[in-house]
């Protein structure tokens, strides 16, 4: 559908001209160079299509930035793969500017399956005339669809900006027009190259030719110009979003490293807050750039503040990646005055910290709190809405009957879950091996199964499960339940000592809660109960790490900080905490 109508070309013409786009066709033979039926009286017969910008910057055949002067920091890792993904579903269709330009579904449905089937198709080196553009098309399987077949792969390939503008001025002299989608997809080069000029300019263009720009072409022009000397102008757009739409979390996230890469702190941290507010859960990398830019800086109110994303990491048991930890500490010893100093180390199954000596939070809550988050998870989450979303109150009234005349457990697994740690093994193996391990260092397990594991079977056999019997009290529930309630309700039950073991994070659960310091102390007894497990590196085996005596949060004394980390970035929550730490005193 062309999104241009032939009568507005004189106004997009007169466009062009206020932003020096007006070029004559000699002098820029790649630019868009479109011939129209223009009245006399003005005296132009050719104007550039697009921008203004006479050459594109050489492009870096590996892909990298092609601003060889900027150095990439070490938070780009989860910026470029956020960047990778929001491009690859761009430049395959999944991005629509509103519902007056969407094809009808099975247009959309066999154009989804040619752009699949043509996405290696090769982008020509440099640009083509309109003959050679046009013989391309008319030799291409599905001409319909070249010209988006051709900018996705010129996407992929990060051709030149050039070869694109060749493309889209063989289009204009043959529709008279350009599509929306085309245009963004052009859009997405500019900004993966870092195309300043070009990306201003097709922000003019849109906003003059769309009554409508969706969320995820807003998000291009704020990363493209966050990333450039025109930083500010992204937060102007951001401005404009929000009279339109609720702004996407990444539109915040570009805003908020843009001014804090240079060191504006007041309004990151303003649009920091007011990601908060809007329940918009900010990645580590945006919580890492805070810290990456505030080295050496003084001021009471940002240390104030960066000492709460610390607690925001408490409040939310989330854990730094180690190249995170590496800001946390640098900014601590950079600090002018305050004497920091961070060192790594892992802390004695005591809860001590053999770096400051001094002893970590115990993991356990006080018989109060216990016998207070019993009740409220009995409550809220056991007999409150989601409980029986899959499990009839009959089955969860016979459960309870089953458990209570079997009190105390010492560990509750999640059969099903454990059953599935390593496909290479049979289901009834590897649940097998870990009630096997467990027994023999607890007295009384209670494995939460289904009916169909009694059913003999090429994952689950009949001798096997017998003998697993014989080990520990089994509850087969429905094959539609849900079970974590059963978790739940059996480990609370059996008391302060009794553990469990599910790879299951409970976010769901929690969420149930009705108060955030429930919540609080539901997490801290999930820390200190969940038994993590994973496969051994060849698969014969299964590793249990048991719950740890003391918490595993960021904490602070005051004049210490001991930070959790891990190894490697984890784009999901994981029940599985830390073993390394960072610890930061004051000397």
């Amino acid at each position: 559908m062309a999104l241009f109508s032939q009568t507005s070309l004189h106004g997009f013409q007169a466009l062009l001209c206020k932003y020096r786009m007006f070029w004559p066709v000699s002098r820029c033979p790649q630019l868009f160079a479109v011939s129209f039926r223009i009245p006399s009286r003005e005296k132009v017969n050719y104007f550039s299509f697009m921008t203004s910008s006479n050459a594109a910057l050489p492009v870096d055949p590996k892909g990298t930035d092609v601003v060889l002067s900027r150095k990439r920091s070490e938070i780009d890792y989860e910026e470029e793969k956020a960047w990778n993904k929001e491009a690859e579903e761009i430049s395959e269709g999944k991005l629509h500017s509103s519902s007056s330009v969407r094809a009808p579904k099975k247009q959309l449905s066999s154009h989804a399956l040619l752009r699949h089937q043509f996405t290696t198709v090769q982008p020509p080196e440099k640009p083509l005339q309109a003959e050679e553009w046009k013989r391309l098309r008319e030799s291409f399987q599905s001409p319909e669809i070249f010209e988006e077949v051709m900018l996705n792969s010129m996407v992929k390939c990060n051709s030149p900006i050039d070869v694109a503008k060749s493309l889209l001025t063989h289009v204009a002299k043959s529709n008279g027009d350009i599509a929306y989608k085309l245009l963004v997809k052009y859009l997405v080069l500019c900004v993966q190259q870092r195309q300043t000029s070009e990306i201003l300019d097709v922000y003019d263009i849109m906003k003059s030719r769309f009554k409508i720009i969706e969320s995820g072409a807003f998000t291009l022009f704020i990363r493209g110009l966050s990333n450039s000397d025109q930083w500010r102008k992204a937060l102007t757009i951001l401005e404009e979003v929000k009279k339109m739409m609720p702004p996407s979390r990444a539109q915040y996230e570009s805003c908020i490293k843009a001014a804090s890469r240079h060191q504006e702190m007041n309004p990151a941290f303003e649009l920091y807050h007011e990601m908060l507010a809007k329940d918009l859960v900010p990645t580590l990398d945006v919580l890492q750039a805070f810290f990456n830019f505030s080295r050496g800086m003084k001021g009471a109110e940002l240390q104030k503040e960066l000492f709460g994303i610390l607690l925001y990491l408490r409040e939310n048991q989330l854990y730094p990646h180690k190249t995170f930890m590496r800001s946390i500490k640098l900014w601590f010893e950079s600090v002018p005055e305050r004497n920091w100093r961070g060192h790594l180390t892992s802390i004695k199954d005591s809860g001590q910290c053999p770096v400051c000596n001094r002893r970590l939070e115990d993991s356990n809550l006080t018989e109060e709190e216990y016998n207070n988050l019993s009740e409220r998870i009995i409550k809220d989450v056991i007999h409150g809405t989601d409980t029986f979303r899959k499990t009839s109150p009959q089955e969860f009234e016979a459960f309870q009957k089953f458990v209570e005349n079997r009190l105390p457990f010492d560990v509750v697994i999640d059969g099903l879950n454990v059953s599935h740690i390593n496909p290479r093994k049979m289901q009834c193996e590897n649940l097998f091996n870990a009630v096997n391990y467990l027994a023999k260092k607890n007295t009384r397990l209670l494995v939460l199964g289904r009916k169909h594991m009694l059913i003999n079977s090429s994952n689950w056999k009949k001798e096997i499960m017998e003998e697993m019997q014989n080990k520990a009290d089994f509850f087969f529930a429905e094959n539609i339940s849900e079970d974590d309630a059963f978790l739940l309700y059996a480990t609370l039950r059996s008391g302060k000592h009794c553990k469990f073991v599910t790879r299951d994070f409970l976010r769901d659960h929690k969420a149930c809660l009705s108060d955030s310091l429930t919540r609080h102390l539901f997490r801290k007894w999930q820390r200190g109960h969940q038994i993590a497990f994973f496969p051994s590196a060849e698969g014969k085996h299964i590793h249990f790490l048991p719950a740890l005596r003391y918490d595993c949060v960021v904490q602070t004394t005051g004049d210490t900080w001991h930070i959790p980390y891990k190894d490697i970035f984890e784009e999901k929550y994981s029940y599985q905490v830390p073993r390394k730490w960072l610890c930061i005193q004051q000397k």
